[in-house]
């Protein structure tokens, strides 16, 4: 079977191997270790000790293995959750993109994080349902290897979006031969496989595959399946290496939605009922992704990537019931498909000032979403009955980078600078005449992170940039151009400290400036000014190894954001965080490990004038397994202590059957209530 696996990769592949273009990787050389039974062990044995503070600006992306190793993401909903500070709600049944919440930002679903996996974009731009939606979904958590992660708008390569920060995933190159099977309450089912087809000192070739399945614990089963798969190869020589990523999920649901609780108080509906059950949704997405790293004989290495995508979405919402038609409700229909396509180059290399060394990088990209038949639609009971809004974008962004870092002893310093290029055009089908006006605009983002480290224990930063995210190409339409690309410029000033080997600390004080700003609302296909904003903050972060085995990871995050053209009082960020705790303590030995985690969101303003709440919580989760030669077993436990919350929480404006009149109050998604499951793989 091997060698027919063998025979097939090299007669599809051969040829493309001296074309492929990819995203960075790690260094070239033929793998030591061809065994991913070693490699897992290996990966879960990294400790604080292993990690060293030296004059990196990503710093943060060194605690993140050590993470990693002590606790490996069990879930596509904890994928993001090993960023610190980086809180997520669902809304939606499952299927939707978690919204997500970091350094006084409600991200929405991805307005202001970068996410990318091995190289290519996460986010959606201009998305039927909201700017930057990023839906992560396609990701499976056992083939994740390393997760990148910065805050801040600092890194030259990372551009759109990056403006609270960037989570940057990357995949394994080599999996075991795998089966696994997750039962819980509320029906849930997960069955997923792994199996390695070529494995030798310079070719791997796996294939990974998850099916889940899951009613909920709404009163209203949620149906929901989900469906992944994906494939890698990789060609290792003495100085390249390139890999191929093909992959591919779909998922459908339904969603109980938003409750108003005065749905709840009033008995109308229980704490998980449903006001629409019509809601709920399908989607897809289907991922080529070329990879090549390349060593030349001069010390320049250079990155390549190519990537090319197939998204599908189609989501039903009904937010204010029968706020706009009392007799049919108010669904909505947000629709779209599009083509997604782009890649870039990086080089890199080092040289001398006397006998510093110091380094230059730079690099250039392109990006090209083709998105068809993007969809507002007035719907009842999933049925199409009215468009609110329907037509065609094409939307470019071309981008060059350039930087280097200076060793001058215990300091580095690191300016860089970036330039985008975007255009936007925009066809509204409803519209009586076609127009498709075409809109341009350039942007320079400088940034300046300056390193200091006295000793090998000890690192102070200063980091300062501008950044952005783009608007969705209906806005920019619109508006004729005007106000394309809003800016921040943002600053962090920190410590990262590793007193003893096994303690480390980091602290940072930080301030992130947004000028004016125009958002299309894709619920209601209307462009809402938002106003300048200003948000300050502190970071902080502990990591200790205070015993064998034990690991503690917690970090602490205070934000206070405001608009900076409000009255005092009436300047607050709806549903901006305030303070945020994650913390987590991890035993874990080379066939046991045993772990409980606990997340504290505090109270929030849900309105401009604090005069609605989005009320706290604090969820605590465990779980622990156990290995037995080829055999592993464990459970886990979500919401130990069956606290009742609330996940998702807005201010909305709605009726419902008994008002007279329109009510503003919080409308909530429940939170997951006691859910225990149990699962079993096997390796051979």
């Amino acid at each position: 079977m091997i060698d027919l696996s063998r025979s097939l990769v090299t007669a599809i592949f051969a040829g493309c191997a001296s074309t492929v273009v990819a995203a960075p990787h790690e260094p070239a050389d033929y793998p030591a270790e061809v065994s991913p039974a070693a490699q897992d062990t290996a990966a879960m044995r990294v400790s604080l000790k292993d990690v060293d503070v030296v004059a990196r600006v990503n710093h943060l992306s060194d605690v993140s293995r050590v993470d990693l190793a002590a606790n490996p993401v069990k879930s596509s909903q904890e994928i993001l959750r090993s960023v610190p500070g980086l809180f997520i709600a669902q809304h939606a049944g499952g299927g939707k993109a978690e919204q997500m919440f970091l350094r006084g930002f409600d991200l929405d679903h991805g307005t202001d994080i970068n996410v990318s996996v091995d190289g290519m974009p996460v986010n959606m731009v201009s998305h039927a349902h909201g700017q930057g939606y990023a839906d992560l979904h396609f990701l499976q958590p056992e083939v994740i290897e390393k997760i990148d992660f910065d805050k801040g708008s600092y890194d030259m390569t990372k551009g759109d979006l990056a403006t609270a920060g960037y989570v940057a995933f990357k995949t394994r190159d080599r999996m075991p031969n795998e089966v696994g099977v997750e039962i819980g309450m509320h029906d849930y089912q997960r069955y997923r496989a792994s199996m390695s087809l070529i494995n030798n000192r310079s070719e791997s070739m796996y294939f990974s595959g998850a099916f889940l399945t899951d009613n909920g614990f709404f009163d209203s089963p949620q149906h929901f399946k989900r469906l992944n798969a994906m494939a890698k190869y990789t060609k290792w020589n003495s100085t390249s290496r390139f890999n191929i990523i093909l992959s591919h999920f779909n998922s459908s649901w339904n969603a109980s939605g938003q409750i108003p609780e005065r749905a709840v108080d009033n008995g109308m509906i229980g704490w998980f009922g449903s006001l629409d059950a019509s809601e709920g949704g399908s989607t897809s997405r289907t991922n080529l992704q070329f990879l090549h790293h390349v060593d030349l004989s001069d010390g320049t290495i250079v990155n390549s990537e190519f990537y090319l995508s197939y998204y599908t979405f189609n989501l039903f919402s009904d937010f204010t019931f029968q706020l706009n038609d009392p007799d049919n409700w108010d669904e909505i229909n947000q629709k779209e498909k599009r083509m997604l396509g782009g890649g870039h180059v990086d080089l890199s290399n080092t040289f001398y000032v006397g006998d510093r060394m110091c380094r230059w990088a730079g690099g250039a990209g392109f990006r090209y979403d083709d998105i068809r038949d993007i969809a507002l639609y007035h719907a009842r009971k999933r049925e199409i009955i009215g468009t609110y809004s329907l037509g065609d974008i094409g939307q470019s962004n071309l981008f060059g980078y350039a930087g280097m870092e200076i060793n001058l002893g215990n300091w580095m310093i690191n300016p860089s600078v970036r330039v985008d290029w975007f255009h936007f055009n925009y066809a509204d089908k409803t519209a009586a005449e076609y127009t498709d006006p075409g809109v341009g605009q350039a942007f320079v983002s400088p940034k300046l992170n300056i390193i200091y480290n006295p000793s090998n224990t000890v690192q102070l930063y200063a980091k300062g940039g501008r950044g952005f995210h783009s608007n969705d190409a209906r806005v920019v339409v619109v508006r004729d151009g005007k106000d394309v690309i809003p800016e921040t410029w943002g600053a962090d000033l920190g410590i990262h400290w590793k007193p003893v080997p096994t303690v480390m600390l980091n602290a940072a004080c930080w301030y992130l400036y947004m000028n004016q700003e125009f958002v299309y609302v894709g619920d209601e296909a209307v462009v809402e000014p938002s106003g300048k904003s200003r948000r300050i903050g502190l970071d902080v972060g502990l990591r200790w190894e205070f015993l064998k085995n034990f690991y503690f990871q917690a970090d602490y995050t205070y934000s206070n954001a405001r608009m900076t053209e409000e009255p005092s009082g009436a300047d607050y960020i709806p549903l901006a965080p305030v303070n945020t705790l994650l913390a987590g303590l991890t035993y874990k030995t080379d066939r046991f490990s045993a772990g409980v985690h606990c997340r504290w969101l505090g109270n929030r303003p849900a309105n401009e004038d604090y005069s609605l709440t989005a009320k706290g919580y604090c969820i605590t989760d465990i779980n622990a397994s156990y290995t037995i030669g080829k055999l592993t077993f464990g459970a886990a436990v979500e919401n130990l202590f069956d606290v009742k919350w609330r996940e998702a929480q807005f201010a909305t404006e709605t009726m419902i059957p008994g008002d007279d009149a329109p009510v503003t109050d919080i409308c909530f998604t429940p939170g997951t209530p006691f859910a225990l499951r149990g699962f079993v793989s096997y390796r051979f």
